[in-house]
């Protein structure tokens, strides 16, 4: 009688073997190498492309790395760290007030004494003490609050016209923000990883279709209000055109990849970052390394991004539910997708958009924010069915 007593408050078979399987699972190692090889790349190629810069700032040879190093890859790491080893299911939670948060520091960035302003665009806090970017927030923070929003709805908010203008607010509010910046290349990465983001919960094509189309007539205006983007364009079309001025940085960055040739001249003996080619530790990080590894230098990189697109798209398969397959297809989509758009640009293979590498560009917050994203992914794959 006992017995049967507690067979009867006993889990079932299939529901027991699915929570050992769960419990059983361990970490990608994989995307653990992947992690650390892209931010050891970065630390690598930023000690040796911001010598130049460093001397003529700061008087010192290794500032950029120096910075990058504890105040990107250690507080990085940290976060890794910690957020790997908290339960993915606790972001639903607090979806709301980390978007909330997202937004309103977009809003700070505009406050005169809070808000710093680099080359006319306004895209960073100064606290004195810190510099940040909160944009870098806000695609993890998107990131987060759609997967929820959309996993959590009890109603078919996914094919329906009431979900549909939600997502087109959500969207609107913080693209808004974004180009009052102003800011269109992370703009348009926000909106490829929310749209995609949309499209595994189960959007309705016709959706997506409308997406895309006002996005393109949205984009086409904003080329056509600010004559710089008309000129990038113009530039890209025919780099020859303005090598001093608009042209200039493509110019020099095709030039640093050509004489690359297949091995590089080594790495550290670069002519490009020697005041030549703008931002070698940022947006042209990518040149240098063409200039320096070489095109088997440059194919390493794009191998190690499209291990992790592999390893994130097969974590977000197999996650045990809708939030973290959404989740792990966000962060996977937003790391691939921006690190195309920085190589594609570079090697002008599109207008240049000012979009720095996951993990290798220079950029404390940044570098903060991919190994938080990295971590949360971890901690669903440790998750994910067997």
């Amino acid at each position: 009688m006992e017995q049967k007593k507690i067979d009867s408050l006993a889990l079932p078979r299939k529901k027991q073997l699915s929570i050992l399987e769960t419990l059983n699972s361990k970490v990608d190692v994989i995307l653990v190498i992947i992690t650390f090889a892209l931010s050891g790349f970065g630390l690598v190629l930023i000690s040796s492309a911001g010598i130049a810069r460093s001397m003529a700032v700061y008087g010192e040879p290794y500032y950029f790395l120096t910075h990058q190093f504890l105040y990107g890859f250690i507080p990085g790491v940290i976060a890794w760290f910690l957020f790997q080893h908290l339960d993915y299911r606790i972001w639903q939670k607090f979806a709301f007030p980390f978007f909330a948060i997202a937004i309103l520091m977009l809003v700070v960035v505009f406050l005169p004494g809070m808000g710093m302003t680099v080359k006319g665009a306004q895209r960073w806090i100064h606290l004195g003490f810190l510099t940040f970017q909160p944009t870098e927030i806000c695609k993890l923070a998107l990131i987060v609050y759609l997967s929820a929003w959309l996993a959590s709805s009890k109603q078919n908010i996914q094919g329906s016209i009431k979900g549909f203008v939600g997502f087109l607010f959500i969207l609107g509010l913080l693209g808004g923000l974004i180009m009052a910046q102003p800011d269109m290349g992370t703009l348009g990465i926000i909106v490829v990883t929310a749209c995609v983001i949309y499209f595994v919960s189960g959007a309705r094509f016709i959706f997506l279709t409308t997406i895309l189309a006002g996005g393109g007539f949205l984009a086409f205006l904003m080329v056509k209000i600010a004559p710089y983007r008309m000129q990038r364009i113009m530039s890209f079309m025919d780099p020859s055109s303005d090598p001093q001025g608009m042209g200039y940085q493509i110019n020099q960055a095709l030039i640093a990849l050509g004489s690359g040739g297949l091995w590089g001249v080594g790495l550290g003996h670069g002519r490009q970052k020697f005041n030549y080619l703008p931002e070698p530790v940022g947006d042209s990080i990518f040149a240098i390394l063409g200039e320096e590894l070489g095109l088997i230098g440059c194919g390493v990189l794009i191998l190690l991004f499209i291990i992790l697109a592999w390893r994130g798209f097969i974590i977000a398969k197999k996650a045990p539910d809708l939030f973290g397959k959404l989740l792990a297809t966000g962060i996977t989509t937003w790391f691939v997708f921006q690190a195309f758009i920085n190589i594609a640009a570079i090697s002008a293979l599109i207008p240049l958009t000012g979009v720095p590498i996951p993990f290798v560009s220079y950029g404390g917050s940044a570098l903060i924010f991919s190994m938080a994203a990295m971590g949360v992914m971890l901690n669903i794959s440790k998750q994910t069915r067997k």
